[in-house]
C-alpha cells in the first residue's frame, strides 16, 4: 500500500490512524477471528481470514483490505475483544 495514502488514512469509527498490519499481526488477528475474540462491527457472523488489513493505532479495530482496496466502513470493521499489540 502506498505510504502516501497510510498518512491520511484515519479510522471512520474513531478517526485513529491506521498502519498496515504486519504478517505475525495478521496471523495473530486471524487466530483471534477463529476464536471468537474478534467479531465484525455489525454483530455477524464471524468474518472470514484476512489476507491483509489495517490496524488502528490502539489496536481494537481492524479493516480488511480486499485487492489492495481498504474497506473503510464503520459496519465493517472487525472489532478485537482485546487490543492487538504491535
Amino acid at each position: 500500500m502506498d505510504p502516501r495514502l497510510l498518512e491520511i488514512l484515519r479510522c471512520p469509527a474513531t478517526r485513529q490512524p491506521l498502519r498496515l498490519a504486519s504478517s505475525g499481526e495478521l496471523a495473530a488477528l486471524n487466530r483471534m477471528l477463529a476464536e471468537g475474540r474478534a467479531v465484525p462491527a455489525t454483530g455477524g457472523g464471524p468474518a472470514s481470514t484476512l489476507a491483509a488489513a489495517l490496524l488502528t493505532a490502539d489496536g481494537q479495530r481492524a479493516y480488511r483490505i480486499e485487492d489492495g482496496i481498504p474497506v473503510l466502513l464503520p459496519e465493517e470493521a472487525i472489532v478485537l475483544r482485546e487490543p492487538l499489540a504491535r
